[in-house]
């Protein structure tokens, strides 16, 4: 996880001098629910996470701002491989698609074009208030308030 604070660290001066930026870190639902199969994973997206929130608040003023975007399951062949891997030599992965989609409120997986949507409105001019903040894209599978 340090290439991405590396690469903030490398481009958030010029777009201070420039007085507009935009830096969005695609992590992970994770982010809010921990995966207990990911422990590395989960620390190393915890500490972006931190870094990006203490970072944002001091370049907001710069109308520089960064947030983080964390995906659910979107309907892309990284998912579809997944439950193939999941499903086994001889099961089906259909069926754990199935049963994964069940799970999402929402009764769906996102798409690739919401998902660009909603990293195009973080870089959007209208988004120069919102910063250092964690928007969870996942319809509606995260249980908790906050």
């Amino acid at each position: 996880m340090l290439a991405p604070i590396a690469l903030i660290r490398a481009t958030v001066d010029a777009m201070i001098d420039r007085g507009f930026g935009r830096i969005v870190n695609i992590t992970s639902s994770a982010v809010k629910a921990p995966i207990d199969i990911l422990a590395l994973s989960n620390g190393a997206r915890s500490g972006l996470t931190g870094f990006v929130a203490g970072l944002s608040r001091r370049t907001v003023a710069h109308n520089v701002t960064i947030n983080n975007l964390l995906p659910g399951q979107f309907d892309t062949d990284r998912l579809r491989a997944n439950f193939a891997h999941s499903a086994g030599k001889d099961g089906d992965a259909g069926e754990v698609a199935e049963r994964r989609r069940q799970q999402i409120p929402a009764g769906r997986f996102g798409t690739p074009d919401e998902f660009g949507a909603a990293c195009a409105f973080l870089c959007s001019v209208q988004a120069g208030y919102l910063t250092g903040q964690n928007l969870l894209i996942d319809g509606g599978a995260y249980p908790g308030t906050f």
